[in-house]
């Protein structure tokens, strides 16, 4: 599983930008803690969220959307195998 650190939180919004999506944390009436801004490539996240709270929303969030793995670069490639890898083995456990 992945380790809830501001580093982690880091290399995934860096896996986002690459992915051409903007991240901003802000307050607001979120009923799931977050939103994706309809037909764009915006996410505002909570901005109370803790770091473990920020990561899973974002794998929540790329694990609903159609992500184009050849615009990320070898470290980001590696970074989102390894998330929806340990995603999918945990899955089958349960």
């Amino acid at each position: 599983m992945i380790n809830f650190t501001k580093h982690n939180l880091k290399k995934l919004e860096t896996v986002l930008e690459e992915l051409e999506f903007t991240v901003r944390y802000e307050k607001g009436n979120f009923n799931s803690g977050f939103c994706v801004v309809e037909n764009s490539k915006v996410i505002v996240i909570n901005k109370f969220f803790d770091t473990k709270a920020r990561i899973l929303t974002i794998i929540d969030i790329l694990k609903n959307r159609d992500v184009d793995t050849e615009k990320l670069n070898p470290p980001n490639l590696k970074t989102y195998k390894s998330i929806f890898t340990e995603s999918k083995e945990a899955e089958e456990e349960s």
